[in-house]
C-alpha cells in the first residue's frame, strides 16, 4: 500500500473565472484617464513617478484580491492517498529446508544455509507487490509466515532460520502440503512456491508426488531447487569440544524426484552447485507470470481555501490602507 499526498479542487469550474481578470485589465487601459488624479497634493510634490507606482501597487492588489478570491471559491483541498497500487503480483511461499546438512560447507566461505538464507532475501527484496509465506521444514513442517506484503517481517523470518528449530530429516512431502495449504486459498490467479533442500525425501508420511499432484489441482506451481556441489561435502556429524565436527560424505540430492515435482505442477528443478548459481536461479524465478492486483483509493481531504482566503483578505486591507491615503484609483 502507497501514501501519496495530493492537492484538488473541490469546485474547479470556479477557477474559469480568472480569465475575466485579463478583460479587466483591457478595459482599465481603455478608460484610463489623459490627466494624472491625485486627492492630495503632497502625494503630487512627490512627483509622477511616486504616483503611477502607487497606482501600479493598488491595481496589482486588487487583481490579488480578485485572484485569491476566486481560487478560495474554488475549494483547494489537500489530501492524503492511501491506495493499493496497481501492479502484477503473484502468491509465493518460500519451502526452505533447515535441516543439518545444510550446514554443509561446500559454499565457501558460507554454508549452504548462509547461502541460500542470503539469495532468498535478495529474492525478497526484489518483490514490491507480491504476497510472500515462509515454510520451514526438516522432519517436520511449519509455517514461519503467512501470505504478506510484510516484506521486513518474511525477511526477519528467513534470517532467523536454523537447523535444529525441528525435528531433524528431510520430509519433503510434508512440506509441500504444508505450502500448498497456505496457497490453496489465496486470492490471486498466480501461486508460487520455491522449494529449496539439499537432501532425499526420508521422513513424513506424505509421498512427495501425491503432495506435488495435490497442489497442482490447486492451480499451484512448484519451483524447486536442490542446493549442493557435486561429489563429496563437509557434512556435520555431530558435535565436539571446539564445536560441530564435519566428515566428507556424499552429496545426495534427489533431482528425479524434485524434476517430477517440478513437472507435474508446471514449475521447473534447478541445481544450485555454487552461489553464483543459486543467484542465477532466483533472478530468472523473479521473472515468473505474473497477475493484476486491483486497485483501491482512500481519500481524506483536508480544506486549505483559508490561505488563499487570507491572501485576498491581506490584498485588501493593503488597498484600503493606501486607497486612505491616496485617494480613488482611477
Amino acid at each position: 500500500m502507497k501514501a501519496l499526498s495530493e492537492m484538488s479542487f473541490a469546485a474547479p469550474w470556479v477557477l474559469t473565472l480568472l480569465v475575466l481578470l485579463p478583460l479587466w485589465w483591457l478595459w482599465r487601459r481603455r478608460r484610463r484617464p489623459s490627466a494624472i488624479v491625485f486627492s492630495r497634493a503632497d502625494v503630487l510634490a512627490k512627483g509622477p513617478r511616486a504616483g503611477r507606482a502607487i497606482s501600479l501597487t493598488l491595481f496589482v492588489l486588487r487583481n490579488m484580491l480578485l485572484a485569491a478570491l476566486v481560487i478560495a471559491l474554488a475549494r483547494p483541498r489537500a489530501g492524503a492517498r492511501a491506495e493499493n497500487v496497481t501492479s502484477e503480483g503473484i502468491d509465493i511461499v518460500v519451502v526452505f529446508d533447515i535441516s543439518s546438512s545444510m550446514l554443509a560447507q561446500d559454499f565457501q566461505p558460507l554454508n549452504r544455509l548462509e547461502v541460500a538464507r542470503d539469495k532468498v532475501r535478495e529474492f525478497i527484496r526484489g518483490r514490491n507487490s507480491d504476497r510472500i509465506g515462509v515454510v520451514a521444514f526438516s522432519g517436520e513442517a511449519l509455517t514461519q509466515v503467512p501470505l504478506t506484503t510484510d516484506y521486513p517481517v518474511v525477511l526477519a523470518a528467513v534470517a532467523n532460520l536454523q537447523p535444529g528449530q525441528l525435528e531433524d530429516g528431510t520430509a519433503i512431502g510434508t512440506a509441500i502440503a504444508t505450502a500448498a495449504n497456505r496457497l490453496r486459498g489465496a486470492p490471486g490467479r498466480s501461486r508460487v512456491m520455491v522449494l529449496l533442500t539439499d537432501g532425499v525425501n526420508n521422513r513424513g508420511s506424505i509421498d512427495p508426488l501425491t503432495a506435488a499432484q495435490a497442489a497442482a489441482a490447486f492451480g499451484i506451481k512448484i519451483y524447486t531447487i536442490g542446493v549442493g556441489s557435486e561429489g563429496m561435502a563437509p557434512v556435520p556429524v555431530g558435535r565436539g569440544l571446539f564445536g560441530l565436527r564435519y566428515e566428507n560424505r556424499p552429496v545426495e540430492i534427489d533431482d528425479e524426484l524434485l524434476t517430477e515435482v517440478a513437472r507435474k505442477t508446471g514449475g521447473r528443478y534447478y541445481r544450485a552447485r555454487d552461489a553464483a548459481a543459486l543467484e542465477r536461479i532466483t533472478s530468472e524465478i523473479d521473472r515468473l507470470e505474473r497477475s493484476p492486483v486491483r486497485v483501491q483509493q482512500f481519500i481524506n481531504y483536508t480544506e486549505i481555501f483559508r490561505w488563499p482566503l487570507g491572501a485576498a483578505l491581506l490584498a485588501l486591507a493593503l488597498e484600503m490602507l493606501l486607497f486612505a491615503w491616496r485617494g480613488p484609483l482611477p
